[in-house]
């Protein structure tokens, strides 16, 4: 495998901006100014719970003379929360800070964070040819230079410059059309229709920032009032819950079988579709998660067309979350797009109104901060897509990097290629080491007395299921919280896991759960598995009954 030469490459970007004349004198400017310290997983927390416990002045201090209190803010952001990155997270983030002065005050020496798909944050590489195009396309100046070709495969130099020739002024800092640009959204419908075998139209892809804010776009397209409902899985993935809270709608549990796999039954959706419309809601879409989060099942096509029928037959539109497509670890499991299976039963644009998600945050490239992905809508009228067009034109457009990310992504090197050959050996061994590292946990769970976790066919995670003694359960709830939680505390403060109670997920009321991602590296899956069952032996004989 080629290796970088990296004092080369230094000079090669000294020379070039040397040339150039990048003086940036705001920048030594800045450099005097204190540093800012984020934590490692600063995104804000949508948690009325804990927006109020981080206030520095208290509630009776501040609400007499500030504009703006929990009783004046809009009340559907205070019922919008989002657990993932919630109270035990950022607990978690605290201990962080205090290890690295009272190291001896704590029985671990690292916090592992297992509780969010964040590949790259817990040591996984990025794909070589990825990144070497767009450092290209960054920096375009080297495409100038000779000693490029030594550094950089033949075809990331080509994909750069390809590239860069679609983009008005090859000005990747600039904004671009808000579908995205016109080229890379070529490759991506041509990567959907390599995949599926069915024709993909560049004007139906919408790039976004990842996948969340097509799910926000979607979830302001479709809901007016709390009279408009969404069918969601449960337990689910706290996006959906969040995005429908924050616009206003209901959700519509329907509850996966997890005696049966997480399996995904229709009578289910039948009778919650009934109960919502005995209720005054209108159901105006199904989401569904395949490969699933937090329960990492991979739908069979038999299931895929069985929904297929049933949103056909009751006019819902088909929210199909698809990040976790390149994650499937079980030979007797393979992905199938929706549109795929709606395809392959004949339906058509005017048959099935269906959005499928994509990401570049998952999959085994897991560029979660370049923050990339696309929808695409097919089955709906021209009328309301350039209401969809509207809306995305208000946020002018996605970032430029994750925008090309998505193109390489859906067009990788192929055989012949320069790359081809250390980008397969880069896939494979980010794919198998995955599913060696979930079949690891998944047995260690299974071993834990009163732990019962379903095998991880597909995505990022575990989601076992704990039967609590009814002592902890009465601690729990002497403590004001829910039993996961109590468990889930106690497991940081033990052991430094960070996992996410299944509370945060929903489930079937009465079950406790937690999620578990598979994530951290290879070497650090047995400390893993050691403290947790050395912490769950331990809990369990304190509370037993």
């Amino acid at each position: 495998m080629r290796r970088f030469v990296i004092g080369q490459a230094k000079n090669l970007i000294d020379q070039s901006r040397r040339q150039h004349h990048h003086h940036h004198k705001n920048l030594r400017l800045l450099s005097l100014l204190p540093p800012f310290s984020a934590p490692p997983d600063s995104t804000p927390v949508f948690s009325s719970r804990l927006l109020s416990s981080s206030s520095e002045m208290s509630a009776s201090d501040s609400s007499s003379s500030l504009p703006v209190t929990l009783d004046s803010i809009n009340p559907k952001v205070l019922k919008c929360e989002y657990a993932v990155r919630g109270e035990i997270v950022n607990v978690a983030q605290r201990l962080q800070e205090d290890l690295k002065t009272n190291k001896d005050a704590y029985p671990f020496d690292e916090i592992i964070y297992c509780n969010i798909g964040n590949p790259q944050s817990l040591g996984q590489q990025p794909i070589t040819f990825f990144r070497e195009v767009l450092a290209l396309c960054s920096h375009t100046a080297l495409l100038d230079e000779s000693a490029t070709h030594g550094l950089f495969s033949s075809d990331s130099i080509e994909r750069a410059w390809k590239i860069l020739d679609q983009i008005p002024g090859k000005a990747t800092g600039a904004y671009s059309h808000s579908q995205g640009i016109k080229g890379l959204r070529d490759s991506i419908a041509a990567g959907i229709e390599a995949r599926d075998g069915f024709p993909a139209d560049p004007n139906d892809i919408f790039m976004t920032d990842g996948a969340s804010p097509g799910v926000h776009m979607m979830m302001q397209l479709l809901i007016s009032s709390e009279k408009d409902g969404i069918l969601c899985p449960i337990p689910q993935y706290p996006l959906y819950s969040a995005s429908i809270a924050l616009h206003g709608g209901s959700l519509v549990p329907y509850y996966l079988d997890e005696a049966s796999g997480w399996g995904l039954e229709i009578s289910e959706l039948k009778k919650q579709l009934e109960a919502a419309k005995s209720n005054g809601i209108t159901v105006r879409a199904l989401a569904v998660i395949n490969p699933g989060n937090p329960t990492g099942q991979v739908l069979s096509e038999e299931n895929q067309r069985d929904i297929v029928n049933f949103c056909k037959q009751e006019g819902l539109v088909l929210l199909a979350d698809e990040v976790y497509q390149e994650n499937v670890y079980v030979p007797d499991k393979k992905f199938h797009s929706f549109k795929k299976v709606a395809r392959s039963m004949g339906y058509g644009e005017k048959d099935v109104c269906l959005v499928s998600f994509q990401s570049i945050s998952k999959g085994y490239y897991g560029e979660c901060g370049k923050r990339g992905g696309y929808m695409e809508i097919t089955g709906f009228t021209s009328d309301v897509r350039e209401q969809i067009y509207k809306v995305a034109s208000v946020n002018l457009c996605s970032n430029i990097s994750g925008q090309i990310l998505a193109s390489l992504v859906m067009s990788p090197p192929k055989p012949g290629d320069d790359s081809y050959e250390s980008y397969i050996a880069e896939k494979g061994g980010i794919l198998s080491s995955l599913a060696k590292r979930a079949k690891t946990l998944e047995e260690a769970l299974n071993k834990l007395e009163g732990v019962t976790c379903n095998r991880a066919e597909g995505a990022m995670y575990l989601f076992p299921c704990i039967h609590l003694p009814e002592k902890a359960i009465a601690a729990a709830e002497a403590a004001e919280t829910a039993p996961d939680t109590f468990y889930c505390k106690r497991l940081l403060n033990a052991t430094g896991i960070v996992v996410v109670p299944g509370s945060g997920f929903r489930q079937v009321p009465g079950t406790w759960h937690f999620r578990c991602t598979i994530l951290p590296q290879e070497d650090k899956i047995p400390a893993i598995v050691n403290r947790l069952t050395e912490f769950h032996k331990s809990f369990m004989d304190e509370f037993r009954n």
